[in-house]
C-alpha cells in the first residue's frame, strides 16, 4: 500500500499544482450601457476563447498564468482590444465597445417608419455611418455615396455639373431623399438637394434599395436615402472639418452645440467654394462647374416632463454655380455672345416632431415645410422655377399580442411654378400662367407580425388620391426568416407608383437645344417588385466576414421613357407601351480582422431595359437604358497602426460600359463609354486632444470622359447649323455628323487626379 500512497500523493501533488498554473477571466460586453451577444472573445496567439451570451456574458476557463492581449470584435464594432495578466484565479474585465463604420445593432427606421434593429428589420437596409464617408472626404453627400455599392452619382450635365442618384440602375427621379425621415428633398431639388448639408450634423444614413412607395409614396420607387441627423445632446460640443484640394476647392464644415434650460442645440454651418476655372480637356469649356454654397443648419431638441420627443429643425441653403466658355462672366448671363449655364438656387427647409402626450400610446406628429427658389440661364435659354411643398404625418404605434401595428395618416401639398409651358396655358407670347397645385392624402397600415422567435411577416398597404390623378393603392409585404443568428433570410414583394414632373426632374429637357415634345397626357408610372436577401455571417477565428446578398426584379408599366433617338433635335416623352425591366443581383461584403484592418467590397449586376411596341410590326423590340451599367463594384480598405494612430484609407469604384446618347447616325462619338475606375487614398494622424490631419489623393488614375463629351463646344449657339423644314439638323460640309451643340453625352465628371489636404477636430464629443 505504501508505494501506491506515494504515487496518488504525488499525482495529487501535480494535479494541485498545475491547478494553480490556471487562471480564468469573465466579464460582459456592452455597447451604448446595453449587453451585446454574439462578440467574439479570444487571446491573441492561444486558440483560447468565448462568445457573449444574449445578457453579454462571456466567460474563458483554463488560462495558463501570464501575460496576454484580449480581443473582442464583432460585425459592426471597433475591435477591442486591451493587455491583461491573468493570475491563478478569476480575473473580471468588462468591456465597453464602440460603434464601427456599420452597426449592425443600429437602430433603423428606414424599412417600417419606426424604431427597430437592423437585423430585427424585416426590410433589407444598409447603414452607413460618418466613419464610413470620412475614408474619402468630399464636400457634398452627393459626392460621398461613390463608394456605396449600387448606388451611383450620376452627372447629367457636363457644362453645368448638376446630377442626380441612381439607385440599381434606376434614374434619379426615382430615388426619394428624406432628411429625419421628412421627403425634404424631391422635385425641383433633387439635383441640387444632397449638397450642403453639413457633415458634421449627420449621424448616419439608411439606405433601401428598392420601392418603398408603400410607406413613402411616390418617388420612392427605385428605393430611398434617409438622411438622419444627430440627436442633438448626443453631439459634441463643437467640431470643425476643413479641407482643400490642388484645384482651390476649399470646404469647410462648423458644428457647435449648446443648451438653453431643459433644451439642447445645434447648429451646423457648411460653406464650399471652387472659383478656379479650368480646362484641361481643351474643349474650351470649364471641366468642373465653379460654385459658391453655404448652408445653415439648426436643430433643437425640447425637454420634456414626459420625456417624450420633441424636435425642430430648419435649414438654408443658397447656391450660385456656373460653368460654360472659359472667358463667361456674370455680364453674359442669359446673352447669346458667350455661352455659359449659371444657376441661383435659394432654398429653405423646416422640419418638426412631436411626441403627442398621450402616456399610454405612442403617436407621433411630424411637419415639413420647404421653398426651393431657382433662377437659371442655360445660354440664353432662361428657366426660373418656384416650388413650395408642404407635408404633414400623424403615426400611432401599437403592439397587441405578436402584432406591432402601424397606422398613419399623410398629407402633401406641392406648389409649382416654371416658365416652361409645364404651367402655362397658350402660347409663349400670349398664353396665361397657370402654377401647378397638387393634393396628395394618403392613409396607410402596417402590420408586423411575429409568427415565431426565427420568423416575422410585415404586411402593409397604402392609399392616396392624387388630386390629378386619382386613386392609388401601393400593398406590400415582407418576410423574414432567420434560423439562426448567423444566417438571415428576407423576402419582400409589393407595388409602386410614380408621378412624374418632368421639368423638375430632367435637366436635359432644360439644357442644350433640343426641343421638349410632349406628345400625350402622362399618366403615372406603375410597378411590380421582388425581392431575395440573404445575410450571412461567418466566424474565422478571431475575423468575422459578412455577406449580404439580394436578387431583384421590377417590372414598370406606363413608364415614361425619354425619346433622344426618334428625332435627334428633340427629346420626346411618352407613356411606354409595353413595359420595362429593372432587375439584377448585389453583394456586399465586410471582412473585420482581429489586427486592425477592415475590408468592405461589393458588386451589382444589372439587367434594365424596355420591351417597347414597334409601331410598324407592333412586336415588341428590346431597348437597353441609357446611362445604365451591366456591372459595378466599390470596396474600401482601411488599416490602423495602432501605437502611432496612423490610418491608411483606399477606396474606389469601377464601372462597366454604359449606353450613351448619340446626336445623329453619324455621330462618330463611342456609343458607349469605357469601363472605368475613380480610385482614391487617404492617409490621416489622430492625436489624443481630438484632432485628425489627414491628406491624399483623389481619382489615382486620373480618369477623364472622352474630349469630345460636349457636342460642338466652338458653336454653343447653333449659328453655324443648318436644319431643314421638319427641324432635323442637316449634314453639311461644315457640320458633317450633323451636330448641334449638346452636353448630355456625360457620364461622369471631369474632373481628373488632385490631392486634397485637411483637419478635423472634435471636442466634447
Amino acid at each position: 500500500m505504501k508505494p501506491f500512497l506515494l504515487i496518488f500523493c504525488w499525482i495529487f501533488t501535480l494535479l494541485s499544482v498545475h491547478s494553480q498554473d490556471k487562471g480564468s477571466i469573465s466579464g460582459k460586453i456592452i455597447f451604448n450601457d446595453e449587453p451585446v451577444e454574439f462578440i467574439n472573445i479570444g487571446l491573441l496567439g492561444t486558440n483560447l476563447g468565448s462568445t457573449s451570451d444574449s445578457l453579454g456574458h462571456f466567460h474563458i476557463k483554463n488560462i495558463p498564468v501570464g501575460s496576454y492581449q484580449i480581443i473582442a470584435s464583432g460585425i459592426g464594432y471597433e475591435t477591442f482590444k486591451e493587455n491583461i495578466e491573468i493570475q491563478s484565479n478569476l480575473t473580471t474585465l468588462n468591456i465597453n465597445l464602440k460603434e464601427g463604420e456599420t452597426t449592425l445593432a443600429e437602430v433603423v427606421v428606414s424599412g417600417t417608419m419606426k424604431e427597430v434593429s437592423k437585423l430585427e428589420s424585416p426590410v433589407p437596409i444598409e447603414v452607413y455611418t460618418p466613419l464610413y464617408f470620412q475614408k474619402n472626404p468630399t464636400p457634398a453627400l452627393f459626392e460621398a455615396l461613390q463608394i456605396v455599392n449600387g448606388v451611383r452619382p450620376q452627372v447629367n450635365c457636363s457644362v453645368c455639373n448638376t446630377g442626380d442618384i441612381h439607385i440599381n440602375g434606376m434614374e434619379g427621379p426615382y430615388t426619394m431623399i428624406l432628411i429625419d425621415g421628412m421627403p425634404i428633398v424631391s422635385g425641383l431639388s433633387t439635383v441640387y438637394g444632397l449638397n450642403g448639408i453639413p457633415n458634421s450634423m449627420v449621424e448616419r444614413i439608411e439606405v433601401v434599395k428598392g420601392p418603398a412607395s408603400t410607406l413613402y409614396g411616390s418617388e420612392a420607387v427605385g428605393g430611398l436615402i434617409n438622411v438622419i441627423t444627430k440627436v442633438p445632446s448626443k453631439a459634441p460640443v463643437f467640431s470643425v472639418d476643413v479641407f482643400g484640394t490642388s484645384w482651390a476647392e476649399i470646404n469647410t464644415d462648423l458644428a457647435e452645440k449648446f443648451n438653453v434650460g431643459k433644451s439642447t442645440s445645434m447648429v451646423g454651418v457648411n460653406y464650399f467654394d471652387y472659383s478656379n476655372p479650368i480646362d484641361n480637356n481643351g474643349d474650351g469649356f470649364t471641366d468642373l462647374t465653379n460654385t459658391k454654397r453655404i448652408s445653415v443648419f439648426n436643430k433643437w431638441s425640447f425637454g420634456r416632463k414626459s420625456n417624450k420627443l420633441a424636435t425642430l429643425a430648419g435649414r438654408y441653403v443658397y447656391e450660385d454655380r456656373w460653368g460654360g466658355e472659359m472667358d463667361w462672366t456674370p455680364a453674359y448671363r442669359g446673352g447669346d455672345e458667350i455661352y455659359g449655364e449659371s444657376i441661383y438656387t435659394e432654398r429653405f427647409e423646416l422640419i418638426g416632431n412631436y411626441q403627442l402626450p398621450i402616456n399610454t400610446e405612442n403617436v407621433m406628429l411630424s411637419v415639413s415645410l420647404n421653398s426651393h427658389y431657382q433662377n437659371s440661364v442655360y445660354g440664353d435659354v432662361p428657366y426660373l422655377a418656384d416650388q413650395k411643398i408642404a407635408f404633414g404625418q400623424l403615426i400611432w404605434d401599437k403592439e397587441i399580442g405578436n402584432h406591432d401595428l402601424l397606422f398613419g395618416a399623410a398629407m402633401r401639398y406641392t406648389y409649382y411654378d416654371d416658365n416652361t409651358p409645364a404651367t402655362r396655358i397658350g402660347e409663349e407670347t400670349n398664353g396665361t400662367n397657370n402654377p401647378e397645385n397638387t393634393y396628395l392624402p394618403g392613409i396607410f397600415v402596417q402590420d408586423e407580425i411575429t409568427l415565431s422567435p426565427v420568423t416575422k411577416l410585415l404586411l402593409g398597404m397604402r392609399y392616396d388620391h392624387n388630386s390629378q390623378h386619382g386613386n392609388i393603392f401601393t400593398p406590400r409585404f415582407n418576410l423574414k426568416w432567420a434560423p439562426n443568428r448567423n444566417n438571415i433570410f428576407r423576402f419582400s414583394g409589393g407595388t409602386g407608383y410614380r408621378v412624374v414632373n418632368l421639368f423638375t426632374e430632367d435637366h436635359a429637357a432644360t439644357t442644350g437645344t433640343r426641343n421638349v415634345i410632349i406628345a400625350e397626357k402622362l399618366s403615372p408610372e406603375q410597378s411590380i417588385n421582388l425581392n431575395l436577401n440573404y445575410q450571412k455571417f461567418v466566424h474565422i477565428g478571431s475575423s468575422i466576414l459578412s455577406l449580404d446578398a439580394s436578387l431583384f426584379h421590377t417590372r414598370f408599366f406606363n413608364k415614361i421613357i425619354p425619346d433622344y433617338d426618334s428625332n435627334p433635335s428633340q427629346i420626346n416623352y411618352s407613356n411606354l407601351d409595353g413595359y420595362a425591366i429593372s432587375q439584377g443581383f448585389t453583394l456586399n461584403t465586410d471582412l473585420s480582422f482581429s489586427f486592425p484592418l477592415v475590408i468592405n467590397a461589393g458588386i451589382t449586376l444589372l439587367d434594365v431595359y424596355a420591351m417597347e411596341e414597334d409601331e410598324d410590326t407592333g412586336d415588341l423590340t428590346r431597348e437597353e437604358q441609357y446611362l445604365t451599367e451591366k456591372a459595378s463594384g466599390t470596396w474600401t480598405v482601411s488599416y490602423t497602426f495602432d501605437k502611432s494612430k496612423i490610418s491608411l484609407d483606399y477606396t474606389g469604384n469601377v464601372y462597366g460600359p454604359m449606353k450613351l446618347p448619340l446626336i445623329s447616325e453619324w455621330d462618330e462619338r463611342a456609343p458607349y463609354s469605357p469601363t472605368y475606375s475613380i480610385q482614391n487614398i487617404k492617409i490621416s494622424k489622430a492625436f489624443k486632444n481630438g484632432l485628425t490631419i489627414y491628406g491624399g489623393v483623389k481619382n489615382l488614375l486620373n480618369f477623364t470622359p472622352a474630349k469630345n463629351s460636349i457636342a460642338r463646344p466652338w458653336d454653343p449657339f447653333d449659328r453655324q447649323v443648318e436644319y431643314d423644314g421638319e427641324g432635323n439638323v442637316l449634314r453639311t460640309p461644315d457640320n458633317p455628323q450633323a451636330l448641334f451643340f449638346d452636353p448630355a453625352y456625360v457620364y461622369t465628371s471631369n474632373q481628373g487626379i488632385r490631392g486634397f489636404i485637411g483637419l478635423n477636430y472634435i471636442f466634447g464629443h
